[in-house]
């Protein structure tokens, strides 16, 4: 093979010829050296001094991208959480912009295949007309139109304008302007549809809306109600306090049209005083009025401690054999960074430590309920005990005791992390040597404390340790603490219950919802910030021994000063919470947080028990309404009336 060089003479590029290589090294273009560009050319031109400030230049140019992405994602998971609550769009839990775009064009009338081409729906071609828009005529005169109800004019009209689906919005909107603008010229003639007196369209859609109460809760699914009776009926050496009282209640609740009660078993009476000895005296005589109004019931295991936070609470705590206990061995409480216990529940770091006198504390938890079995066995086989909640931490709720007003917590403060007892730190000391890095058994040393806000720590701020290496690693074993707890304790319910409905209580931390980090859920144990769903792996153990959650609803309106002060959102958390049980399958349940609504409460009430917009009609199953006693002077019972009635599906107009 040869190749002819600019003075003409021969050259041989036969791959085997000692001169191929000298051709190729002469003739092949030598690679350039890559021009630097951007930090990388600052940083040349800047030499050895200039290299470390390039260098910072892009951490904080990276730290930028992750803030304005983050706000990126927390706008577009507002968008997406109203288009799912007000839109009536079903969008996955993991929604991105293809599927919000899907269902906007889907709206609209567009098809959407699953490979993304998008295209309108045409009629078939024997069917369209010369134009876009055309008139009909009709029999029906100006007046008689105005005087015929909206549903007949809708019904004898239906075919008054047909506009061909696959005209552009433009050449649509050019059509019917022009034939608005032309309706009292040129076709003074024509149908009475298109003269001066006929109504226009958003009239008639107007009067159509109207027509449909907003407020009209009748017909709707029936979900019973039922009311939390108080705490302090039993008394410490379980004796019912006030039989009587007790009727006048049961009484008004039954006028009511109420379906049931609930009702705290205490675990600090019924096992109060020595271990292993189990009173029910007082719930006995208590059970058997309720069945005298034919009510149905349902208990709560109250593992925690109640009230005691103010001077008029009557305080029930956890048996004095335990806190005996506790005197000499304060790690079986939960503890903060300080070193102070909460008496108020026990560290779940015991849950299988023979701490208390031979037991485990999941074994103590089992032999109450199954001494609560066997003792009201016949009310169980009659039906009349249709449901168990099972406490599983401070308040009868799945939380840590974060927010303790006794350790100086007020609202709307962060709270702090309950994991410094010796047996949880054991806990997390395991858990860093197996992830090989032991220098992290530690929590958090820039928290803050109980009424911090994120914005003052360094761990909750944005950008904060919380979404580091450590931070991450901390809140997972934080939080599957929680799982775990939950996940024995009901291993243990299902089997003393057998078939009977299990409930576990989840408890709504609403605020500092809209920052980055929800410090609030992370100390009570959710590792829920905005880049993660701390909910789903709780469902998922709910899920797998079958219980129906049950959330704390807020019935209140927050005004825009203490929304903007603690970025609350109730909502957002609401709608978050309810539907990633449904989507689990989960039965979900409701229970007010505060005594006494207004009809607006009680209204936002209903709304959450039976949303609207639902394109699956979930609901509640049921409705634990609480406050002390309707026997008081400020509960207005006509209120209420209405609020049951609504929830029931028989009232319109709340």
């Amino acid at each position: 093979m040869k190749s002819i060089n600019d003075d003409g003479s021969a050259q041989d590029l036969d791959p085997q010829s000692d001169h191929s290589s000298d051709y190729l090294a002469h003739q092949q273009p030598q690679p350039q050296p890559r021009r630097p560009r951007g930090f990388a050319a600052a940083a040349a031109a800047g030499g050895t001094n200039s290299c470390g400030k390039g260098k910072k230049e892009r951490e904080k140019e990276k730290e930028r991208t992750k803030l304005r992405e983050r706000h990126r994602r927390a706008i577009t998971s507002r968008m997406l959480a109203g288009l799912r609550q007000y839109g009536n769009f079903p969008l996955p839990a993991r929604a991105d912009m293809n599927d919000v775009l899907a269902a906007l064009a889907r709206e609209a009338g567009w098809v959407v295949d699953a490979d993304g081409t998008t295209y309108r729906q045409c009629p078939h071609p024997s069917h369209m007309g010369s134009f876009a828009a055309r008139s009909v005529e009709s029999q029906l005169s100006g007046g008689s139109l105005r005087n015929c109800s909206v549903k007949e004019t809708i019904e004898n009209q239906t075919s008054v304008l047909r506009i061909d689906e696959c005209l552009s919005p433009a050449s649509i909107d050019s059509v019917v302007i022009a034939e608005r603008d032309s309706k009292n010229e040129k076709y003074t003639n024509a149908s009475p549809i298109n003269t001066v007196d006929c109504l226009e369209a958003d009239q008639l859609m107007q009067g159509i809306h109207s027509g449909v109460h907003e407020n009209d809760f009748t017909g709707t699914p029936y979900i019973p109600v039922y009311v939390k009776l108080p705490a302090d009926i039993i008394n410490k050496f379980c004796q019912l306090i006030n039989p009587e009282g007790i009727r006048q209640e049961l009484i008004h609740i039954k006028s009511l049209n109420i379906d049931g009660v609930v009702v705290d078993c205490w675990w600090g009476i019924v096992e109060g005083w020595s271990s292993q000895k189990y009173v029910w005296s007082g719930y006995r005589e208590l059970f058997n009025i309720i069945r005298e109004f034919k009510l149905k019931l349902q208990v709560v295991m109250a593992f925690h401690e109640f009230g005691g936070n103010d001077s008029s609470d009557a305080l029930i705590s956890l048996p004095q054999w335990v806190l005996e206990i506790g005197k000499d061995n304060q790690d079986i409480f939960f503890t903060d960074r300080e070193g102070r216990r909460n008496t108020e529940c026990l560290s779940w770091g015991i849950d299988k430590e023979r701490v208390l006198k031979g037991r485990t504390g999941i074994e103590v938890y089992f032999d109450m309920m199954r001494s609560f079995r066997t003792e009201f066995d016949d009310l169980f086989a009659e039906g009349l005990i249709s449901a168990v909640e099972v406490g599983l931490g401070a308040s009868g709720e799945l939380k840590y005791p974060s927010f303790s007003e006794r350790m100086g917590w007020r609202y709307p403060g962060i709270g702090e992390f309950q994991c410094y007892d010796k047996y949880l730190q054991h806990s997390l000391r395991r858990a860093a040597k197996l992830r090989g890095h032991s220098f992290w058994a530690r929590g958090p040393d820039n928290a803050g404390h109980y009424n911090s806000m994120p914005h003052e720590t360094g761990f909750f701020c944005e950008r904060g340790d919380y979404d580091n290496y450590y931070g991450r690693f901390f809140l997972h074993w934080y939080s599957q603490t929680l799982i775990d707890h939950a996940d024995n304790v009901l291993s243990l319910a299902t089997l003393a219950f057998e078939e009977t409905k299990i409930i576990v209580k989840v408890p709504a931390v609403y605020w500092w919802y809209k920052t980055p980090s929800h410090a609030a859920e992370l100390t009570a144990g959710y590792h829920n910030p905005t880049n993660q769903d701390g909910y789903s792996p709780v469902f998922e153990i709910l899920r797998k021994h079958a219980v129906t959650m049950k959330f704390v609803c807020l019935g209140f309106h927050l005004s825009s000063q203490e929304a903007n002060d603690s970025l609350i959102d109730p909502e957002g958390l609401s709608w978050q919470v309810l539907n990633s049980a449904w989507d689990r399958g989960l039965m979900a349940a409701g229970e007010n947080a505060l005594l006494c609504y207004d009809r607006e409460g009680y209204k936002r009430l209903v709304e959450m028990a039976k949303p609207r917009n639902d394109p699956d009609r979930r609901h509640f199953s049921f409705f634990v309404y609480q406050q002390p006693s309707l026997l008081q002077t400020n509960v207005c019972l006509s209120e209420l009336d209405f609020f049951v009635k609504c929830v029931h599906g028989e009232m319109t107009d709340l």
